[in-house]
């Protein structure tokens, strides 16, 4: 497995939080009812080097169930847990809830979810351009005080809000975002896969490049297009064809199935290694829900692209 560092504090020191490339998403396979075949998953990613677990409040489920799976094997300091608070509630989605109140809360019911009292990556999941970044950060940075958080980033922020909020954080010697979590996949979005999310497009893959900021990627297999199941005459998921179906995501499909042959993997495998190939630190969240999907990811974590190969996966002009 593979590794990178986050810069966070820890007892008002400077802190790096080691994580692994692939970070296993908790998903909807992650539940109490569920618990002792996905702990099984959960189990295999520790045996193969995995330490790094991606959660949300939104995620009520698998938030506890990932809680009593760290407690039930007491490996709490050997594991590193992003979590994300400021979703909308589900009942009301489209009301935003972006503000130092709903961190807080938010905040406080993860602990308690997760049987911990901090967390190493903590990421805002929507944003609310209403709210001034201030406001935020301010709220983000007492908690970063108190212990509770040892990293903060954002996870569906456009760039020029991230921009904004490293700024004002500058401005008043404070600590700024120091990873992002949109979604980076080989497959370019036709429009957002859930409500509020947020894709990096090339200006933002440049400003992490120059930054060198670590991407931590959700959907980073872009739904399983490049597994094979999908196809341009098959729209029986219409979700998959409104996201992911257009002539330049077939191209890359075809590219990725070309070099797939000649490195002797899968495709899917080469979309995994896009993700993980860029130049600067970035991370895949994945969520295989069986030994044999999971295993292929971490294969696919293995895979070195040339820059060259990305760029040409990806339709780009190789200099």
């Amino acid at each position: 497995m593979k590794f990178f560092t986050i810069q966070g504090q820890k007892n008002g020191l400077p802190h790096k939080i080691n994580c692994s490339q692939l970070v296993m998403g908790s998903g909807d396979f992650l539940r109490l009812d569920n618990f002792e075949f996905a702990a099984s998953i959960l189990d295999r990613f520790i045996e193969l080097g995995g330490t790094t677990f991606d959660t949300a409040f939104h995620y009520r489920h698998s938030e506890k169930a990932l809680g009593k799976w760290i407690e039930s094997r007491n490996i709490r300091d050997q594991v590193t847990i992003l979590t994300k608070g400021c979703h909308p509630t589900r009942e009301f989605p489209t009301q935003p809830r972006v503000n130092p109140q709903a961190i807080y809360e938010d905040l406080m019911g993860s602990l308690e979810r997760l049987q911990t009292d901090y967390v190493d990556l903590y990421a805002l999941h929507r944003d609310d351009p209403t709210v001034p970044v201030g406001e935020l950060l301010e709220a983000l940075n007492q908690w970063i005080e108190k212990g509770t958080i040892r990293a903060i980033g954002a996870s569906n922020w456009k760039l020029d809000r991230i921009i904004e909020a490293n700024q004002y954080a500058a401005q008043h010697q404070l600590i700024p975002f120091t990873f992002t979590s949109p979604n980076l996949s080989l497959a370019k979005c036709n429009r957002p896969r859930w409500e509020g999310c947020v894709s990096a497009d090339q200006t933002m893959i440049q400003w992490h490049k120059q930054n060198q900021v670590p991407l931590l990627s959700w959907s980073s297999q872009a739904g399983g297009f490049f597994s094979g199941r999908f196809t341009p005459e098959d729209h029986s998921n219409q979700e998959m064809v409104e996201v992911y179906y257009n002539d330049d995501n077939w191209e890359r499909f075809a590219r990725a199935k070309q070099l797939a042959e000649q490195k002797q993997v899968t495709p899917i495998q080469i979309a995994l290694a896009y993700v993980l190939n860029q130049p600067f630190a970035t991370a895949a969240l994945i969520g295989p829900e069986n030994a044999d999907e999971l295993i292929s990811s971490f294969e696919g974590a293995q895979l070195k692209l040339t820059e060259k190969e990305v760029a040409w996966l990806d339709l780009q002009k190789i200099i």
